[in-house]
């Protein structure tokens, strides 16, 4: 086999491959024995054909075959010869191929980046923590109670605030009368004064009785999320079918056995115990985003093209996918700013990755088969009644378990990283910890971008 460099720019590699005519030859022979053991032709048992009626009768129909067995391994050796680490599949190009002559084909790839990974000994984090607090437990328990209400009907009387009011609408654009996707429903309940509602739709319903219809007047808010109703009037055609009213929330031993607890004193312990998980994984989020801010930050190395493409498309193809499961609630198409956003998210994804790869392939960090099987069975809880195609569709499926093993991997490496840190302890107020914030890898690649773009400080006699 001659093998030929073409073409080394940067992570882009191409590499002319030559295979021997005789070479095809071997693997078309044992590709043509292996159809003899049960080739059937008139005047021989299987088995004992002649090569020479093999190559004449299925020559032809093994060759395509065989080709891809011999490139594959062509390949192989060569990445394995030559120590290349491909970031992802060869393409290939056949040149030149004629039955009983050479193959020469061309390999072109990406090789994967040397990353020079930072030391992360000692690392300096800051890990924002809060106090539980009784105030915020009773908050939940309200809460809880609130949601748990009983109702009873509720005659001679209008609605007021508080009440649940059973409706029934029919709505549309004020300008041209037409009733747009989600602009009817019959039989919601709706409590009046939640501000579930529209603003301004809720306060309407006040002060009306059972059987009585409203022409309920209403502007949709400028940044409402189905982009064709925004800033928009409409009216909706409101009939109230039923009032009732609930029962005064009470937290006490009723409503912690009706939620399947011994007495409210294990309620409040159950709570407190499920809004401490809360708080230690909100506190885990944050210092693990600030980790891989710096991980970003720090690091500066070429990213394979390939990568950041599919990691694109992976992007893209969720969004749409969402998209079309709620089409009410997104707007237009994206925009180029939004996908060249979505680029630089592929590109810090990409890059992180390759960070915490090497990290882990150095740490010997590894995901073993129970880790694998036990996410295969947390994915099937998703999906209660197709447990078993869940778990079918992952035996049959590698790539879908390569899925499930990556985020096993990337928490397993962070975790070894945390081991490692300084980490100082920030006490910071619960609404602080559990605000959610948007665009966090957009705001950290724009962090990047605009520390890449920055121009060198310029040299002053002292500097020299």
């Amino acid at each position: 086999m001659q093998v030929k460099d073409i073409k080394s720019e940067g992570l882009k590699v191409e590499i002319e491959v030559t295979v021997p005519a005789n070479d095809i030859k071997k693997k078309q022979e044992v590709k043509l024995k292996e159809v003899g053991k049960t080739a059937k032709l008139p005047g021989f048992r299987p088995g004992k054909v002649p090569m020479k009626m093999l190559e004449q009768k299925y020559g032809r129909a093994v060759m395509g075959e065989v080709l891809e067995l011999v490139v594959n391994d062509a390949t192989a050796k060569v990445l394995k010869d030559k120590n290349i680490r491909p970031a992802m599949q060869p393409k290939i190009e056949v040149k030149e191929f004629d039955e009983g002559k050479d193959l020469v084909f061309n390999m072109q790839l990406e090789t994967l980046p040397k990353v020079e990974v930072m030391d992360l000994k000692g690392l300096k984090l800051t890990r924002p923590v809060a106090k539980m607090d009784a105030k915020s437990i009773d908050e939940t328990l309200e809460r809880i109670a609130s949601n748990n209400r009983t109702t009873q009907p509720v005659e001679g009387r209008a609605t007021k605030k508080g009440d649940i009011a059973v409706i029934t609408f029919h709505g549309r654009t004020a300008d041209d009368n037409v009733q747009h996707e989600g602009m009817h429903a019959h039989g919601v309940e709706l409590e009046l004064g939640s501000g579930r509602f529209i603003p301004g739709f809720e306060d309407q319903l006040i002060g009306k009785n059972a059987g009585e219809t409203i022409e309920v007047k209403v502007t949709f808010p400028a940044d409402y999320g189905a982009a064709e109703l925004a800033g928009r009037d409409a009216i909706f055609d409101t009939v109230i079918e039923a009032i009732n009213e609930a029962a005064p929330a009470k937290v006490d031993d009723e409503l912690a056995k009706k939620l399947g607890m011994e007495d409210e004193k294990a309620l409040r312990a159950a709570v407190e115990q499920q809004m401490n998980a809360e708080y230690e994984n909100h506190s885990r989020m944050k210092l693990k985003r600030q980790l891989l801010d710096i991980l970003d930050e720090k690091h500066d190395f070429e990213i394979p093209e390939g990568m950041v493409s599919a990691e694109y498309d992976g992007i893209l193809k969720q969004i749409e996918q969402e998209r079309a499961a709620n089409p009410a609630e997104n707007g237009p198409t994206l925009s180029d700013e939004e996908k060249e956003e979505l680029q630089l998210i592929a590109q810090r994804r990409v890059r992180l990755g390759l960070i915490l790869s090497e990290v882990g392939t150095a740490n010997k960090v590894t995901v073993n088969d129970k880790e694998i099987q036990r996410a295969v069975i947390a994915e099937a809880q998703k999906y209660p009644g197709y447990e078993k195609q869940v778990f079918e569709y992952y035996q049959k499926n590698r790539g879908a378990l390569d899925m499930l093993r990556a985020p096993i991997f990337e928490e397993k490496v962070v975790e070894l990283i945390f081991k490692d840190a300084a980490i100082t302890d920030k006490e910071v107020s619960i609404e602080e910890l559990t605000k959610e914030e948007d665009d966090i890898e957009l705001k950290g690649a724009k962090k990047k971008e605009k520390a890449e773009k920055k121009p060198a400080a310029k040299k002053t006699k002292k500097d020299e």
